[in-house]
């Protein structure tokens, strides 16, 4: 059903982990500062992947690598850690079942920024579908 180089299978695998990260981060983190839970996942997180990609044989020559590619990676991390600081910081005081659909709104704002500075162009019905996560944010969100 599912080749290895479906971006659908990738992207059903993202978030069922991603689902796993919000529940394994409310249970670790009632304990703890938020931003130093943050920390210690990253540290996990780099360690995991250095032998992920040495042990697939995906290491490459960093001195290869564009400025454009530093950069643009740089500025990546940059908001990934922004995000993840932000995300713990939410779960510790929130429920996980309100705070992931609402991390989970930057799909609204990733259709957006794609169409602003990508130059996609989605059809009609994937507006309709964008629009209404969108409103399933709200719903969650506002107070009862």
């Amino acid at each position: 059903m599912f080749q290895t180089s479906s971006w659908f299978m990738w992207a059903i695998l993202s978030a069922i982990f991603a689902a796993l990260t919000a529940i394994f981060a409310k249970i670790g983190i009632q304990n703890i500062n938020s931003d130093m839970a943050t920390l210690i996942r990253t540290c996990f997180i780099v360690v995991i992947l250095a032998v992920y990609v040495w042990g697939t044989k995906k290491w490459t020559n960093l001195e290869s690598l564009s400025l454009k590619t530093w950069i643009f990676l740089g500025l990546s991390a940059l908001a990934t850690g922004v995000s993840w600081v932000c995300y713990f910081r939410a779960l510790q005081i929130g429920d996980a079942s309100k705070v992931a659909p609402v991390d989970k709104s930057s799909l609204v704002l990733i259709a957006l920024f794609a169409f602003i500075f990508l130059g996609e162009r989605p059809p009609i019905k994937d507006w309709i579908g964008i629009a209404m996560v969108a409103g399933g944010v709200l719903v969650l969100a506002l107070k009862h």
